[in-house]
């Protein structure tokens, strides 16, 4: 329960939060992640019923290749290796042990600027660093993910409770209340254009809640543990997702200078603002700190998760026999190191703004997160299907996720999301750079499903 809470308690939580306030206002960014938390949701229930049913490794790839085609089990798989490691190297951290190079140096230079110590040499530190870390085993990410878990969930209670003292006027610069959400600020800004931004920085950090299924295939008893963990999520999308964006969006005006937008090259978490607005001049040394631990701990996950899909397709030969290695201790130290390299994509940054690069990995990761849903979801019909065919009552399954039109509605809303999210592009001028970004990951998907299906010629 702490692994599973504590998980998506990412380093971007603490400060991505803050482009949703910007780019669509507090009410705005509330109301957003509250749309897209039903949604997830009810793709929990999707994974917690063919996850319970079916505990493999591989997690929810290897169902697809087992209920619809190999096919669709090679593009889902590349396309979920590709969206991670675009998380690897983003401004941000999303949904359950992401790590973030880019968002790790912006903090470090709070305290060392890179005058003193440049930003390559920080990613060649962490790059050695969390090979020696993600290559200990899975005990070791068991056990330290399970104590950063209770870490940064105390962390993030203590900075609710600090909250509520800075809106109060605790600090010594006066009562806030809900000032933030009347003008000259506003409780939404940019309208339905950033709400769709929104929508998208969402799926971006609800993304790994879905690896519940990976749980299922590591678990001595799924049939007891993965129930369990799908019934958490709610307690999740409440504590974590709602409890932020409306904490933050009551201390933080969506006006300030500070907060993550496309033409910024650093940024401060809404907490820091809100905090050294109402009086506490020195907390970003407080939350800085907070958030350098939490991107240890999704260190210690996101690269777990790359490297098992990259281990799992080499084994099925659909990636280089290379990743397919290991040490004695049953390490794949290969598809590790390759995984780790996806970070220095975030040197892109010292060519161009890292409020850019925050907007491009945030579309693509986005939009890789609402096709991975709507094929989980998918995935799940074609069970019930199955059943069904063959008269099994799904009321027998170990696990059954409530509502049958409730799923299609979610399967629906996936790929309504993932179609409108970047419609703000065609907007005059034409900006081809988000467009590119909004939907590559449609175009990638199709080009790996019908590549494998006319080389291979598998069946349905």
């Amino acid at each position: 329960m702490i692994i599973a809470l504590g998980s998506i308690i990412v380093p971007g939580c603490f400060y991505g939060l803050g482009y949703g306030i910007y780019e669509a206002g507090p009410l705005g960014l509330l109301i957003g992640f509250s749309v897209v938390g039903a949604i997830v949701w009810i793709l929990m229930q999707s994974v917690g019923e063919v996850a319970t049913l079916f505990p493999v490794h591989g997690e929810f790839v290897e169902h697809c290749d087992r209920f619809v085609d190999p096919t669709l089990s090679f593009s889902m798989s590349w396309l979920y290796y590709l969206m991670w490691s675009v998380f690897l190297a983003s401004a941000w951290l999303l949904a359950d042990m992401v790590l973030d190079w880019n968002n790790a140096t912006v903090f470090l230079q709070f305290w060392i600027p890179d005058t003193k110590f440049p930003v390559w040499a920080w990613y060649t530190l962490f790059f050695v660093f969390f090979i020696i870390f993600t290559t200990l085993g899975v005990n070791f990410y068991g056990e330290t993910e399970y104590y950063f878990g209770m870490f940064k969930f105390i962390s993030l209670i203590v900075l609710f409770f600090i909250c509520i003292l800075a809106d109060v006027g605790a600090f010594g610069n006066g009562y806030i209340g809900f000032r933030y959400w009347t003008p000259p600020y506003g409780p939404i800004q940019n309208g339905i254009n950033g709400f769709g931004q929104v929508l998208v920085l969402a799926a971006a950090y609800y993304v790994g809640t879905e690896i519940v299924s990976v749980a299922a295939g590591e678990s001595k008893n799924p049939q007891r543990d993965v129930p369990r963990a799908t019934k958490s999520i709610l307690y999740r999308i409440l504590i974590v997702f709602i409890g932020m964006s409306f904490l933050q969006g009551l201390i933080c005006p969506s006006a300030s200078d500070d907060l993550v937008r496309p033409d910024s090259k650093t940024a401060s978490s809404p907490f820091t603002i809100g905090f050294t607005l109402a009086g506490w001049k020195s907390s970003g040394h407080f939350v800085n700190a907070i958030i350098l631990i939490a991107f240890v701990s999704a260190a210690n996950g996101v690269v777990y998760i790359q490297s098992h899909t990259l281990y799992s397709l080499a084994l099925k030969l659909k990636a280089p026999s290379l990743f397919a290695i290991t040490s004695s201790r049953g390490v794949p130290y290969p598809a590790i190191i390759f995984s780790n390299m996806w970070g220095f994509l975030g040197l892109m940054s010292l060519t161009t703004t890292a409020g850019s690069l925050f907007s491009y990995f945030t579309s693509f990761g986005g939009t890789a997160a609402y096709i991975a849903w709507a094929t989980i979801t998918f995935v799940q019909l074609r069970v019930r299907a199955a059943a069904k065919k063959q008269n099994i009552d799904i009321q027998a399954f170990p696990f059954t996720a409530p509502g049958h039109t409730l799923i299609y509605w979610g399967d629906f809303f996936n790929y309504f999301l993932f179609l409108i999210q970047g419609f703000t592009v065609f907007e005059t001028p034409f900006n081809y750079q988000s467009f590119i970004a909004s939907y590559i990951s449609n175009p990638v998907f199709f080009a790996l499903f019908f590549g494998y299906k006319w080389w291979f010629e598998t069946k349905w």
